[in-house]
């Protein structure tokens, strides 16, 4: 059974940094495509960056120069490093394993941004 588990997030204020990270268990993490998903209150779950079992990323625009997903096959952990934070940043980011049709998702994390 994959268990997906968060942990980084919190308060952090307007123009700071935080690094989230997710560790994966019951998987062969190395074949897996990895990804960060974040939702806002009212909003829909949207990706955030995604790290395929090769390596390859690809992030939202909103992300890209301010994030940076990486991932560690022998630890089993992907992580979302995430700097220069806005206010808009704040929601639930939830990590989400991919393989073929299969998909599992952490209980997610939160983090605020705010003064």
């Amino acid at each position: 059974q994959v268990q997906l588990v968060e942990s980084g997030g919190g308060l952090v204020q307007p123009g700071g940094s935080l690094r989230l990270s997710c560790a994966a268990s019951g998987t062969i993490f190395s074949i897996n495509d990895m990804g960060w998903y974040r939702q806002a209150p009212g909003k829909m779950r949207e990706l955030v960056a995604a790290i395929t079992s090769s390596g390859s990323t690809a992030y939202a625009e909103y992300a890209k120069g301010r994030f940076t997903i990486s991932r560690d096959n022998a630890k089993k952990t992907v992580d979302l490093q995430m700097n220069s934070l806005k206010p808009e940043d704040t929601a639930v980011y939830y990590c989400n394993l991919k393989f073929r049709a299969y998909s599992s998702w952490g209980q997610g994390t939160q983090v605020t941004v705010s003064s």
